[in-house]
Parts: structure tokens; C-alpha cells; sequence
């Protein structure tokens, strides 16, 4: 039997029917489900005559019939094909059997879990005004530049680099691009051997979870914070502890004794998008040395500010080796690439590099070599001045329809990044704003999601990227309308 032969297709165990009906009936059904490509032959008379314990002639006779239906088409020397006009029908409602395979029960049964899951709708870009998380613009991406680093790392000279199996190593040409050319602009000098190659951030977070979750120690978040953050940390088994936030960030004074991990988004706090001080974050610095806990830096959109010059990162400013540095690409070249990285003292990425090898190994290698490709031939430089350029237009733009329409609600102060967060008076309710704005094309985020015990629905966030600045007011104003009904 064929190895492409689907082994899923089964007569039913009893029926009325002949058995060349019941082939008929397997096989359609199996086309109507798009179970079976059309651009591979199905499996031969003699095939599948063994798969079924039937004769040929009964297999050979379904065949003909649902070429007959319009079901199969037949090809001279290649086989009998899924009728392409078969892909325009539309899937009928399940039969019983598929019904009842449905209804079957799972064998086991899991303990309900406190991770937040996105909620976005699949078709979120179908919206006119799609005001949500980790959204970019795809008409921003450049195409040619990518084109040109693939069609590079996928020549003869190049292939050595990622054919091979690479263990748990990282590509070197990737960690010398990040030391050079992104690194260097947020003050850090690292080594190579103080530099992990993950799958996003998210990735990071998880594997630095579960380095130090054997210690029993919790980890400190800001509140409300990312949620990301949150799920990684409760996946790996730690306690978590929220830490309050205001116009600075994060407040060391607040931060428990016991804590061994700290938490923070200094650059743009997630999801408040303010900025933390130099002088609070040499606080902080400070405290982790007096309380001995280690301080997570996630560096998020360190580089989309338009009022003021960056801040420099608390790694920078670090002396003691406290600080571990946590870095992505997905804002300034795309989610979809989920490529990210660990800064810290080589001790940490030692075992961070045992941990993610048990996981995967390692992150895709050809992807790291384009992406090195892809800084290495300043495509990288040339596509941040780029969406800076785009995304500071469209800050202004938000802040200023902001200002005209949503008055009535506070908004913290933030000086870049792709998002606002408002928050209402009390009573307020930001998940019923969000179930009245989307049947008018408006998706937004609730603020409570990113509070670790969901305990403040007055909040909501706004994010810009994907939004063009010609519809920005517009959808403003249709929230206005909706939060004005609702006060």
C-alpha cells in the first residue's frame, strides 16, 4: 500500500447499502469534508480493495460512479483525481456518523486554567477599524528586501550555514548583526555566549520561567502588565505577585521582599505605554540589589518614540548582572517571523540554552539567516526609519482625534508607541464598549484582561499600527458615540 495512501477512509462497521455504495458514500464524504487533496491522485483500485477487504471490481465500480457524480475526475496514466469543481460546493451539514465521532467525550479532563488566551477574531483585518494588540501594517513590510535575504540564504554558499542539524547553537552571523546593529543603539555590550536566539519573546519569557521556577520563588509583575508575561510565568509553575504602576512605572517601594524575578516594560510600559524615569529605574536597580531579586527588562518598542529621545535601557545602566534583557522583532520586522532574544549573564543563558533545547533544540536556522542577511544588508535600518517615520504620523494623528473626541476619559501619558490606553469613571464598563463598537467595525481591547485578577473593567486600550491616519478619526469618533451612550 502506498504511503500516501489515507489510512482514515473506513467502511462503515454496518449498513444497508452495497458495497460499492458504501465506497461511494466513504469517499464523497471524505471529498465534501476537503479531507483529500485535489492535486494527489486517490489511492488505486488494488490500494484501496486491500484497505477495504473488497474485491477491485467493486473498487474499480465506486470509482466510475463518482466520476459519473462528478465527485472524481480520471487521468490517463495518473489515477483518479477530487473534481476541482469540487472545491465550489459548499461543506454539507455532518452526517450522524461524523456527528456521533463529534459527541465522543474526551478521555481525559483538565483542571480549569487561569491563562488569557487572545480573543481577537480570526478575520480581525476584515474590520474597518481594527484598534488591537500586536497588529502591524503589512503594506509596510519590505517585500523586495526580504525577497533578496531569502533568495541569498538559500544559495550554495549560504547552505552550509543551515542545512545541518545546529544542536543547540544560534546562528553567528545572526548574534554578531544583534551586537552590532541593534544591541549597540540600547548601550548593551554582550558577548556572544550572553546571547540566546528564541522564538519571540513570549518564548523567552517561558524559558526563563522555567529556569527559575525550581526555586519556588515568585515573580513580581507589573498590574495591569502583560499578559503574556503572566501566561509564560503561570505555565512554567511560578507564583506571581502584581505590582502596582503609575505615571513612572513600575514602584519598587511595592515589590515584595520575596520575590526572586521582577518583571517590567520600561521603555513603554505594556499596556499603559508610560515611560519609567531614569531615576526610577535606578531605583529599581537599587532595590534589586537590596531585596536580591533579578530584573526581566522586556525592552518593548524601545524604539517608537516621537516627543522625546529613547531612554536608555536598565541594562545599560546595570553594574551587578541583574538585569535580564528580553528583546523581539515583531514590531519592527513582523510577528510572523517569531524571532526574539535573551541578554544575560552566561550563567543564566547556559541553562536557558539546556531548557530551549529540550523544547525545540533551536529557533529555524534559515530564518536566522535571513534575518541576519536582512540587517547585515540594511534593510533592517531602512524599514525602522520607515515605520517610525509612518508610525509617528499616525501617533499624532491618534492623539490629536483623542483629544478631540474622548476628552471626557483619562488617558495616561506616553510619549510613542503604537497604542493609547484610557481609562473611564467609576462604573464604567470597557467589555460593554467592546461588545457594542465591533457590530459596528470597531475592535478594541479591554483593559481587565491585563490586570492579573481581572478586577478593573474601566480601562480599554486602543492600538494604531494597522489603522491607515486616513481612518483614524473616523473610528475615534465612532467610539465617542458609543462611550458617550454608555455614560
Amino acid at each position: 500500500m502506498s504511503s500516501t495512501t489515507p489510512r482514515f477512509l473506513a467502511l462503515p462497521e454496518s449498513s444497508n447499502l452495497s458495497l460499492r455504495d458504501q465506497i461511494c458514500e466513504v469517499v464523497s464524504a471524505a471529498i465534501m469534508s476537503q479531507s483529500l487533496a485535489y492535486d494527489r491522485p486517490l489511492p488505486s483500485c488494488r490500494d484501496l480493495a486491500e484497505q477495504f477487504g473488497v474485491s477491485r471490481n467493486t473498487v474499480f465500480a465506486a470509482y466510475n460512479r463518482l466520476i459519473d457524480l462528478d465527485f472524481l475526475v480520471s487521468r490517463d496514466r495518473s489515477g483518479y483525481f477530487v473534481n476541482p469543481q469540487m472545491a465550489q460546493v459548499q461543506k454539507p451539514p455532518k452526517d450522524k456518523d461524523l456527528a456521533a465521532r463529534d459527541a465522543i467525550p474526551c478521555p481525559v479532563s483538565f483542571p480549569q486554567n487561569d491563562l488569557m488566551p487572545v480573543v481577537n477574531p480570526l478575520d480581525w483585518n476584515a474590520y474597518p477599524y481594527p484598534f488591537i494588540y500586536n497588529q502591524i501594517d503589512p503594506d509596510l513590510f519590505p517585500v523586495d528586501g526580504w525577497r533578496e535575504c531569502t533568495r541569498q540564504a538559500l544559495g550554495r554558499k549560504k547552505m552550509p550555514a543551515w542545512a545541518s542539524d545546529s544542536v543547540e547553537s544560534d546562528s553567528p552571523h545572526l548574534v554578531q548583526q544583534l551586537r552590532q546593529r541593534l544591541l549597540n543603539t540600547r548601550g548593551i555590550y554582550a558577548e556572544d555566549d550572553e546571547i540566546l536566539i528564541t522564538l519571540g519573546s513570549q518564548n523567552a519569557l517561558f524559558i526563563l520561567g522555567t529556569i527559575f521556577a525550581p526555586s519556588r520563588r515568585p515573580i513580581a509583575l507589573e498590574d495591569p502588565g502583560f499578559f503574556g508575561a503572566r501566561n509564560a510565568f503561570r505555565m512554567a509553575g511560578s507564583e506571581l505577585v502584581g505590582v502596582p504602576i503609575d505615571d513612572n512605572g513600575i514602584i519598587p517601594s511595592a515589590i515584595p521582599t520575596a520575590c526572586q524575578l521582577v518583571f517590567t516594560t520600561p521603555s513603554h510600559q505594556f499596556p499603559t505605554m508610560v515611560t519609567m524615569s531614569p531615576q526610577r529605574r535606578e531605583e529599581l536597580l537599587e532595590t534589586a540589589v537590596k531585596n536580591d531579586f533579578l530584573i526581566i527588562e522586556d525592552d518593548y518598542e524601545a524604539e517608537m518614540n516621537y516627543v522625546a529621545k529613547s531612554s536608555p535601557s536598565m541594562m545599560s545602566m546595570d553594574r551587578t548582572g541583574r538585569v535580564i534583557y528580553v528583546g523581539s522583532l515583531s514590531k519592527t520586522v513582523s510577528p510572523g517571523i517569531r524571532l526574539g532574544f535573551i541578554v544575560a549573564h552566561r550563567d543564566i543563558i547556559r541553562e536557558a540554552r539546556i531548557a530551549r533545547g529540550v523544547m525545540m533544540r533551536h529557533p529555524p536556522t534559515i530564518v536566522q539567516e535571513i534575518v541576519a542577511l536582512f540587517f547585515q544588508l540594511g534593510h533592517y535600518d531602512a524599514h525602522l526609519r520607515n515605520i517610525e517615520r509612518r508610525y509617528q504620523k499616525r501617533w499624532h494623528a491618534m492623539d490629536e482625534a483623542l483629544s478631540k473626541h474622548l476628552g471626557m476619559l483619562q488617558r495616561t501619558r506616553s510619549v510613542g508607541g503604537t497604542s493609547f490606553w484610557l481609562t473611564g469613571p467609576e462604573g464604567f464598563d470597557a467589555s460593554d464598549l467592546k461588545e457594542k463598537l465591533r457590530p459596528k467595525g470597531v475592535l478594541i481591547d479591554r483593559g481587565q484582561d491585563y490586570y492579573l485578577n481581572y478586577n478593573d473593567k474601566r480601562s480599554f486600550r486602543l492600538g494604531f499600527a494597522y489603522v491607515p491616519v486616513s481612518k483614524l478619526e473616523k473610528g475615534v469618533k465612532v467610539i465617542a458615540e458609543e462611550v458617550r451612550s454608555l455614560l
